[in-house]
């Protein structure tokens, strides 16, 4: 009897953990990731704006939209903007190896849901996407969106926290 009631109280503990690590939302990691961000560029923005469509995946459509809108200030900070469109390559803001290490703490705010990445975020279809642009998968959506980023913002309000050199340092 008291083995059954140890082994009881074990199944409930295991089960309690379970549960409670399942139940804590974690923000992902939108930087530093070792994959690539799906991305083409569409075209030249106007006065600093990068414009193109990234890709992004969610269980539900919506999730996917704002995943792939993380992606695109992602990829403008972490990889650079290929070139397309008529556009130049543009490379990423970051120079350091180790950025989104040293600034953990600032990516991890700035990346957060409704963070302060979406001021950046000039332009999007917002409407749900359709056709080739909304694919279907086991899990969810894979949705991509075009989007225009405000680049030279972006790389002035990097700057203004530390986490880039500004253009006129030096080496």
């Amino acid at each position: 009897m008291k083995k059954i009631l140890q082994l009881t109280a074990v199944l409930i503990l295991a089960l309690f953990v379970s549960i409670n690590a399942q139940s804590r939302k974690e923000l992902k990691a939108y930087y530093g990731s070792q994959y690539n961000v799906e991305i083409q560029t569409l075209g030249v923005g106007n006065d600093g704006t990068k414009l193109f469509k990234v890709w992004g995946y969610g269980k539900k459509v919506d999730e996917a939209v704002i995943e792939a809108k993380r992606n695109a200030i992602s990829a403008a900070v972490f990889k650079g903007i290929p070139a397309g469109g008529g556009a130049s390559p543009t490379p990423a803001l970051t120079t350091e190896v180790d950025a989104e290490t040293k600034h953990k703490e600032f990516f991890d705010e700035f990346f957060q849901d409704g963070g302060k990445y979406l001021q950046y975020v000039n332009l999007s279809n917002d409407a749900t996407p359709s056709g080739e642009d909304k694919i279907e998968m086991k899990k969810g959506y894979k949705v991509g969106v075009a989007v225009s980023i405000n680049h030279v913002g972006l790389r002035k309000y990097l700057e203004e926290k530390g986490v880039i050199r500004k253009l006129d340092s030096g080496f």
